[in-house]
C-alpha cells in the first residue's frame, strides 16, 4: 500500500507491474502505468485528476475508489465508489462508469459498461482485502 500526497492511496497486488510517472515538482501524482496485475485506487475528490494507463486502456478519475485488473489481452475496470471515465488506450470509445459498474477492454471487442455481478465485484475486490 501506498500513501501519497494530497490523500491518494494505492494498493498494489502482489507481483503488480506498475510505475508512478513522474510528476512535476511540487505537483501531485498525475498518472501511474499499469503493465499487469492489479490495482485499487482510492482518490479524495478534492485531489486533482490521476489516470491509468494500460496496454488496452485509460482510466480516468476525479474522486472515487477503483480497481484495475491487467492481463497480456485485456484491462477490467470496476468502480466502487464515484465515477470512472475509460477509453483505449488511444483515446477512443470513451466510457463512463458509475459505482457496480465495470468494463473490459480488449482489442476489437465493443466497449461495454455492465453492472458486474457481485461475486465477480467481490472477487476483484477481495484481492486487496476489501
Amino acid at each position: 500500500m501506498f500513501q501519497c500526497s494530497g490523500g491518494l492511496v494505492i494498493e498494489a497486488e502482489a507481483a503488480t507491474r506498475f510505475q508512478i510517472q513522474s510528476p512535476q515538482p511540487g505537483r501531485a501524482i498525475q498518472s501511474i502505468a499499469l503493465d499487469g496485475k492489479g490495482l485499487l485506487v482510492d482518490l479524495p475528490r478534492r485531489r486533482g485528476p490521476l489516470q491509468i494507463l494500460t496496454p488496452h486502456a485509460i482510466a480516468s478519475v476525479r474522486g472515487t475508489i477503483y480497481a484495475v485488473d491487467v492481463t497480456a489481452s485485456t484491462t477490467s475496470v470496476f468502480v466502487a465508489e464515484g465515477r470512472v471515465r475509460v477509453t483505449r488506450r488511444d483515446g477512443t470509445d470513451p466510457v463512463e462508469l458509475s459505482p457496480g459498474d465495470g468494463v473490459d477492454v480488449s482489442q476489437g471487442k465493443r466497449l461495454d459498461v455492465r453492472r458486474w455481478p457481485r461475486e465477480r465485484a467481490a472477487g476483484l475486490l477481495a484481492r486487496f482485502g476489501r
